[in-house]
């Protein structure tokens, strides 16, 4: 068995950042926690933050492999990058492609899933599919390739690659029946609203067939307005819906940050990271600009946002960091439905991530009881 005793616990039942706890672990499960005096013989990492391995539900690419096009080895080497980042988990997501192009990614995505030492790097969750069923609000999609949802090639999608695709992001334009909302929920896929200028009453319509996420919510959205609210009045303000942030603070001021944080608790964090150092994306050239990614007309096109400098930045806007800890891991297991992930507690994967409690650097990250990363 394997003790850690920190200067502080985020995630574990009855502890916090600012008081001393340890964590207990034999195997790959988390065994027992607390606060205060650890077990003898208990490893100190002194002036350090444990807390659970951050999971990002969204994130294009790494570096240079954008996980559209990576291979079985490129998969392997943005995983192990992430680590670094204190992800323990993660949806590689792919933009908006012809369909005829998904079947090879997915291909491509099973391969890294089922390859050897997969079990050794941060856990591929599941893919999240970002359009081509988007709407108004496309963002960096190329609108050529938008359509209107098709449920018959979602349906053949998920038989052919059982279990794989995680979450999928519609805009409500783009299924005004809600026929693939419904199917997808029924086969059990999370739905993510977003890329959509539809209205307040049409996102509510979604979420009552099953609908449970606003993608990177007040981006690729219409605007709020106190008499039309659209899509991010609704996730702000319908319990069922969790909205998802990008916190590089490029993308959304940090006042709206707070304002999501504080409104719900059901709120989580992303970096919709895109492979910056390829040089494009869905076939685009990308150039990095004041802080972000952007297409030659200056439009955002994703981020260089890594997982740990989110949390920097929530933090830094005046966040406390047991939030922004339960933002960043919590909340996101609890979208995918793991339980056994995202906290800190008897039974869980030691999926841990060792916070320097002065700079919040990461210091080291440990996947189900192994170390996967130190600098």
């Amino acid at each position: 068995m394997t003790v850690f005793a920190a200067a502080g616990v985020c995630g574990a039942a009855g502890s916090r950042s600012d008081q001393p706890g340890w964590v207990a672990f034999d195997g790959d499960r988390i065994t027992e926690t607390g606060v205060g005096r650890p077990p003898s013989g208990a490893a100190d990492l002194g002036n350090a933050v444990l807390a659970p391995g951050f999971i990002d539900l969204q994130v294009n690419g790494v570096g240079a492999i954008d996980f559209a096009a990576a291979t079985t080895l490129e998969y392997a080497d943005a995983l192990s990058a992430l680590a670094a980042q204190g992800v323990t988990g993660c949806c590689p997501t792919i933009c908006s492609a012809p369909l005829d192009a998904y079947g090879a990614v997915l291909a491509r995505a099973e391969g890294a899933l089922l390859a050897p030492g997969a079990d050794r790097r941060p856990t591929l969750l599941g893919v999240h599919l970002e359009g081509p069923f988007l709407g108004g609000a496309p963002g960096a999609h190329p609108t050529a390739l938008l359509r209107a949802a098709d449920p018959a090639w979602l349906q053949d999608l998920l038989d052919r690659y059982e279990g794989l695709v995680r979450v999928v992001t519609i805009a409500p334009e783009a299924d005004p029946t809600c026929e693939a909302t419904r199917l997808l929920t029924s086969r059990g896929v999370v739905v993510a609203i977003g890329h959509s200028a539809a209205s307040y009453e049409d996102a509510i319509a979604m979420v009552d067939m099953g609908a449970s996420v606003a993608t990177h919510c007040y981006n690729g959205m219409g605007a709020f307005h106190h008499r039309a609210p659209g899509v991010v009045g609704a996730a702000l303000d319908d319990p069922r819906l969790t909205p998802t942030l990008i916190a590089d603070l490029v993308h959304v001021h940090p006042a709206a940050l707070r304002l999501a944080a504080g409104t719900k608790r059901n709120v989580a964090l992303v970096t919709d990271a895109i492979a910056v150092a390829a040089g494009s994306i869905t076939g685009l050239a990308v150039h990095e600009e004041n802080g972000a990614p952007r297409l030659a007309n200056g439009t955002l096109a994703g981020t260089s946002l890594t997982m740990d400098a989110a949390l920097r930045n929530m933090v830094a806007i005046g966040i406390e960091l047991d939030r922004v800890v339960e933002m960043a891991s919590t909340i996101p297991a609890e979208v995918l439905g793991l339980r056994d992930r995202g906290r800190l507690g008897p039974g869980t994967r030691a999926d841990i991530v060792v916070l320097d409690r002065s700079t919040l650097a990461v210091r080291s990250t440990w996947l189900a009881g192994r170390q996967a990363f130190a600098p």
